[in-house]
């Protein structure tokens, strides 16, 4: 079904307090799909919808909302009913709903909280945002080395429902120091009176609480894991992060870079939930700075207005090389900034990549000069041809270096170089073909600056 449609059977069905006609749309189809549905509608009505599911159903759809939706429908949850959705909710999306609310709603809902959970919330929520302790989760399992694969399995059949995953599961000593990882697989075919200790891998791949999110999902990608343990300090395992908090997180990631791409601050919602107002503070900041950046522009045009006002073919020309050099230099900073993003680039490769770029732009630009000189013929003589073809070489030499550079030194300074692949490379790129333009027109005219 359609979200469309479905939320038109949702509307009426809550119109009529239909708890049963909500409850057969919810067995037709997955929880994710009728979050969907369910994220159409305000906060106040979304939580009406939720309260005609049973609690484990409404915690399943409720885990699959936007998490500023979350937020909005905790707010009009009364605490002992927020509380019981918090029991029924995995760890991680625990602590993630925790630190959606404010302050009071905080201090408000933790005495309705199980001692054990109102400290399991505690601990996830301190973690900084963005690390592997922030989105890790304390639902794991774990074994000892000295029992035998029949009591490792017995162990896993109860503790099973009340764990985030079991496929992977890891052994630790008696201060909780993981000494060894084992699949369920292994276990299944391994003999039942076999000890843990001699079947069990003894190198884990593991992440500290405090390693950045990009770090945690890379390594989750690059060892095909289901699973990553989280180490604290004293290296004690405190938690798992799963390949689906992982994935979440490489989203997140590439939604902030894209944004970011396109000189806009990284947006605390989604776009069908973003406020004008938050959509105007997170674009004016940049949008001001680059109008100040294209007056060089300007000023380069203004100084040489008198070779502009001899030759006016030269207008015909100048978007054609800006675009040019403009293109060139986004093409350059978009590979570049995706290099340093997936570690196929390190700052100490900047020789080697700098090198091959000046032969590749070079390349580019003669081509392109080759594809110009013609035109320039045609338009304003040898003259005006020969301007055009040598500057388009230089404007696109020094447009893909500039998209090149921009991300290394802003990675260098510790920005985040995904700023470079956008309107600020333009805008730099811009006023440099424009005084690269009109500075080969003085010279090839020898009409005095």
């Amino acid at each position: 079904m359609q979200k469309a449609q479905l939320f038109a059977t949702l509307s009426e069905s809550l119109a009529a307090n239909d708890k049963r006609a909500i409850r057969a749309e919810l067995d037709q189809m997955h929880a994710a799909d009728f979050a969907l549905a369910v994220g159409e509608f305000n906060a106040p009505l979304a939580a009406k919808l939720l309260d005609l599911l049973s609690l484990p159903d409404h915690a399943e759809v409720f885990a699959y909302l936007d998490h500023q939706l979350q937020a909005d429908i905790a707010a009009t949850m009364p605490r002992n009913q927020l509380a019981a959705l918090f029991s029924q909710m995995e760890s991680d999306e625990r602590a993630d709903l925790y630190n959606q609310l404010s302050k009071e709603q905080q201090q408000a809902l933790l005495p309705g909280l199980a001692q054990a959970e109102r400290e399991d919330v505690r601990k996830l929520a301190s973690y900084p945002e963005k690390t592997a302790g922030a989105m890790m989760s304390s639902d794991y399992a774990t074994l000892r080395s000295h029992w035998t694969v029949r009591k490792a399995i017995q162990r896993l059949r109860l503790e099973a429902p009340d764990k985030e995953t079991i496929y992977q599961t890891y052994v630790i000593d008696g201060d909780r120091h993981l000494v060894g990882t084992i699949s369920l697989r292994e276990l299944i075919l391994s003999n039942p009176e076999a000890l843990i200790a001699d079947i069990m891998l003894t190198e884990v791949v593991f992440v500290e609480v405090a390693e950045d999110q990009e770090d945690v999902s890379e390594k989750i990608r690059h060892y095909d894991l289901l699973a990553l343990p989280v180490l604290d300090t004293a290296e004690r395992l405190v938690g798992i992060v799963t390949y689906d908090d992982a994935m979440d997180a490489v989203v997140e990631e590439a939604t902030e870079d894209a944004q970011k791409a396109g000189s806009v601050a990284a947006l605390e919602t989604t776009m069908d939930r973003v406020s004008s107002w938050e959509l105007y503070r997170k674009r004016v900041g940049w949008l001001v700075l680059l109008v100040f950046g294209a007056l060089l522009s300007g000023a380069g045009i203004a100084h040489f207005e008198e070779i502009i006002e001899s030759n006016v073919a030269l207008v015909f020309f100048m978007p054609l090389l800006v675009g040019s050099g403009g293109n060139a230099g986004s093409q350059s900073a978009a590979l570049m900034v995706r290099a340093l993003a997936t570690g196929e680039v390190e700052m100490k490769d900047w020789v080697k990549v700098l090198g091959r770029e000046v032969f590749v732009a070079g390349a580019l630009g003669l081509t392109m000069a080759f594809a110009v000189f013609g035109l320039g013929l045609f338009r304003g003589g040898p003259e005006i041809a020969l301007t055009v073809a040598l500057a388009m070489i230089c404007v696109v030499l020094a447009g893909s270096l500039i998209g090149l550079c921009l991300p290394f030194i802003l990675s260098r300074i510790n920005l985040d170089p995904a700023t470079a692949s956008g309107p600020l490379v333009t805008t730099i790129v811009d006023a440099t073909g424009v005084v690269i333009y009109l500075g080969f027109a003085a010279m090839i005219l020898d009409i005095a600056v």
